[in-house]
């Protein structure tokens, strides 16, 4: 039986954070992850006391960072505004090893499918200048997946010949944009991956995903109005979870799952939940 810990975003139980971080410690999580990009906790605001006084509170409850959220909303994509965001970029990855965590996650736009596209040198530029940093500090700068195909993704990484840009696998994201299969993503992206989201999601409709993450414009209208995908809690969507553990451990992974909820009236419940089913399904709520 696979073993993996299991973490927690801490902004998805929607509280404040000595709150959240004893919820999912009392829930039984063994990691966190959280924004590190604006307000009390970006770089530029966290002293060292108070880094030190945040890192504290999660050991203190037993548990970790798994992760550090750095998605700054605008992907890597814009060459007028990669300058500013590279540096936020750096400054969260250190921040993150001043948090005893070696893992820093992102979205970085749509990666086009056309590796001649200008967008898509403009994001290896980027990403390449990235990966450097993050392998300066051993440490990772992780894509999230969902805005294209794991296939195109790869094509991506592999043209960086680095590890220091990675991969966070979220399955959801995976079934709810793309339609890509997450359980052989993991065999696609096996050298890439160092941290996962634990979410789950059913896809409505087809849509173009350079449309719903807004890198193309204009809009259409009716991207506007939503109703493509749907997040649900873990378990009552698509993604064929255990399958997709079992596709982990054979490719050798052993870091966390992170349980990501951005929606539903009732977070900690639907986090329950989640821990419930991934303790059942790995075995650990038998031991």
């Amino acid at each position: 039986m696979y073993r993996f810990p299991i973490g927690v975003m801490v902004d998805s139980f929607r509280t404040d954070f000595v709150t959240a971080v004893t919820k999912a410690s009392q829930l039984g999580a063994e990691g966190l992850q959280m924004y590190c990009t604006k307000g009390d906790f970006a770089p530029e605001n966290m002293t060292t006391a108070k880094t030190a006084e945040v890192l504290n509170i999660v050991k203190s409850r037993g548990l970790k960072f798994s992760a550090i959220c750095g998605d700054l909303g605008h992907g890597f994509g814009n060459r007028a505004e990669n300058a500013e965001n590279v540096e936020k970029s750096k400054r969260i990855m250190e921040l993150a090893k001043m948090l005893e965590c070696d893992i820093v996650t992102t979205h970085i736009g749509v990666v086009p499918e056309d590796k001649n596209a200008e967008r898509y040198q403009i994001m290896q530029e980027a990403c390449f200048e990235l990966a450097s940093f993050a392998d300066s500090l051993n440490s990772h700068f992780a894509i999230e997946t969902g805005p294209e195909t794991a296939k195109t993704l790869k094509i991506f990484l592999d043209g960086l010949g680095s590890k220091g840009v990675a991969v966070n696998l979220d399955p959801a994201n995976l079934v709810m944009v793309t339609g890509d299969d997450p359980v052989q993503a993991v065999y696609t992206l096996k050298d890439y991956i160092v941290h996962t989201h634990a979410k789950d999601g059913i896809k409505l409709k087809e849509s173009n995903p350079e449309f719903i993450y807004r890198v193309v414009h204009p809009i259409p209208p009716e991207y506007t109005e939503g109703g493509f995908f749907r997040e649900v809690p873990l378990g009552a969507g698509t993604v064929p979870f255990p399958e997709y553990l079992a596709a982990l451990e054979d490719i050798g992974y052993e870091g966390f799952l992170t349980i990501e909820r951005e929606c539903g009236d009732n977070p900690a419940r639907d986090i329950k939940i989640a821990v419930d089913y991934l303790k059942e399904l790995t075995g650990s709520d038998k031991k």
